[in-house]
């Protein structure tokens, strides 16, 4: 989009006029780039189109410092003003992007069981803003500028704008520049949500989902993104990774219904053609997101000829946040949420590395658990009774149980997988490999968030901590490679699968999504030791 370019280019432009109220112009929707009418209102919104700029006009203060102000404007309408940005700063539009950001997390959908009410949601301190502008480029700081722009514009556009600035910023601005959010194309991104802290994190990611939740159900309902967006809807996530105090840690999220569909009862259902309940079902299940946190606990050992790196699991968190604003948890979809049915993990050296000698696994863990129980009853008589005035019996019960998730180990080349799926404790059927013509089937999962035996906890989290993934893998690696800082592979795959909990339906689906990341591996002698 370029538009940080444009910004920056005002601080020495010879475009500025000498007479008043003349304010640059960067045009963001035409009538020449907006080729998609769509028949969703009474007439084409191609025969009534005004333009969305972004203007920037100079001024001057008390002081007779110049200032800059920006303004979002549909036609003749101002949709939004900016606060203003001094251009004698050393840092002059570090108030926008501040603002910008600070509008997002207020506008932003909290999940609704958050423990952190909207008045006190944490304000965007500028130290990790400021330090994002002063260590990176001018080129990358745009696609990050880009991403926040855009985020900021869909509140703007959809929530508080006439219907059809809505559908301008869905076709024009948002799908063609999807690709924008990918982590490969906005580092500055990740090391912006490393930094910032988690609170800001989640908000600004929750915005990310809901944006990409409603572009989804536009495009399902056929309203014309199919037709002006080139990139496939799938996968349309965010993760990143990173080394941090001896964990590896991966976090990730994905909305539900950008992740691949690989099992369904009905592959064709669209929302206008499904019964209204049905229909009410899926468009609540569309506004969920997948947030997920793996870390991994790693140590590097010396030992005479050769370095051991060991990991294991140290936490896995995976949450399904539902994206909205009502709060009401008595209506009927409120307990209707996907749950995770398989999982899957890998982390192993980078490909093609030669300094690895050897992978070892741990023993994955055992899938039953059995009770036992014993009673013993003596037999004997009392004093020279004929008959005996206390019988004894002796009885033996033994009960098996099946847990419903147990993780295996397994190694593709120097690289280890911990993979786990959810089971049906009473008939051992997967849920992840559920197909069509296995009927419904999964009753043991209604009521799942109730109960002392449930899988998951009362808001539908499913966490794992060490001790239940199995045991630690060590790898072994030539000793000469000791003093360097490594690039290690990590990823995961993770299925959701959604059954009716409390509701009346046949509806089900299975879905998945894929991350991969580089995190460091540095080969320091120090480093913490496994026990």
């Amino acid at each position: 989009m370029e538009i940080w370019s444009w910004i920056c280019e005002l601080l020495e432009s010879d475009e500025w006029s000498t007479e008043a109220n003349s304010p640059l112009v960067f045009p963001l929707v035409t009538s020449s780039n907006y080729k998609q009418p769509i028949q969703v209102f009474k007439k084409s919104v191609s025969d009534e189109i005004q333009p969305i700029q972004l203007k920037a006009e100079r001024s001057f203060d008390t002081n007779s410092s110049a200032v800059l102000t920006f303004s979002i404007c549909y036609g003749e309408n101002t949709l939004w003003v900016s606060d203003t940005c001094p251009l004698d700063s050393k840092q002059p539009f570090l108030p926008l992007i501040l603002q910008l950001l600070q509008e997002i997390i207020a506008c932003a959908p909290t999940a609704q069981e958050s423990c952190c009410p909207r008045s006190q949601l944490q304000k965007v301190k500028p130290d990790p803003v400021l330090w994002i502008l002063e260590s990176h480029s001018p080129e990358s700081i745009s696609g990050f500028f880009d991403v926040v722009f855009l985020m900021h514009l869909f509140w703007l556009c959809v929530c508080d704008a006439p219907p059809e600035v809505g559908s301008m910023y869905f076709h024009t601005l948002l799908a063609p520049n999807l690709e924008g959010f990918s982590c490969s194309r906005a580092p500055v991104l990740r090391n912006f949500l490393v930094s910032v802290g988690i609170d800001v994190e989640l908000c600004f990611m929750r915005t990310f989902g809901y944006m990409i939740s409603k572009l989804l159900i536009l495009k399902e309902l056929g309203v014309g993104l199919q037709l002006v967006t080139p990139l496939p809807f799938r996968n349309l996530g965010f993760s990143y990774a990173m080394e941090s105090h001896g964990l590896w840690i991966m976090k990730s999220y994905t909305p539900v219904s950008a992740m691949r569909l690989t099992s369904c009862n009905d592959k064709t259902s669209r929302f206008l053609a499904l019964h209204p309940q049905e229909a009410v079902l899926k468009y609540a299940l569309a506004h969920q997101q997948l947030e997920a946190v793996m870390q991994l606990e790693y140590s590097v050992k010396f030992n005479d000829g050769f370095i051991q790196v060991s990991a294991r699991v140290d936490n896995l968190r995976f949450h399904i946040a539902k994206l909205g604003f009502n709060k009401n948890e008595d209506d009927d979809y409120s307990n209707e949420m996907y749950f995770p049915s398989r999982i899957r993990i890998w982390v192993g050296p980078e490909m093609g590395a030669n300094y690895v000698t050897s992978v070892s696994l741990g023993r994955s863990t055992d899938n039953s658990e059995k009770e036992v129980e014993m009673q013993r009853v003596l037999k004997g008589n009392f004093g020279k009774l004929k008959t005996p005035e206390v019988k004894a019996t002796s009885r033996t019960l033994m009960r098996s149980k099946m847990k419903n998730w147990n993780w295996d180990q397994n190694a593709d080349g120097n690289v280890a997988n911990i993979e786990s799926a959810l089971c049906d404790n009473a008939t051992g059927m997967e849920l992840a490999t559920l197909k069509p013509s296995n009927g419904v089937g999964g009753n043991n999962f209604r009521d799942r968030y109730t109960g002392a035996s449930r899988a998951f906890t009362k808001n539908g989290d499913l966490i794992f901590s060490g001790n239940e993934c199995g045991e630690r893998v060590e790898w072994r690696l030539n000793r000469e490679m000791e003093g360097s800082v490594l690039k290690w592979r990590i990823g995961g795959q993770v299925w959701l699968s959604y059954m009716p909990n409390e509701v009346n339906t046949s509806y089900y689906e299975t879905r998945c999504v894929e991350w991969c990341d580089e995190v460091d591996l540095p080969l320091i002698i120090g480093n913490y030791l496994l026990n």
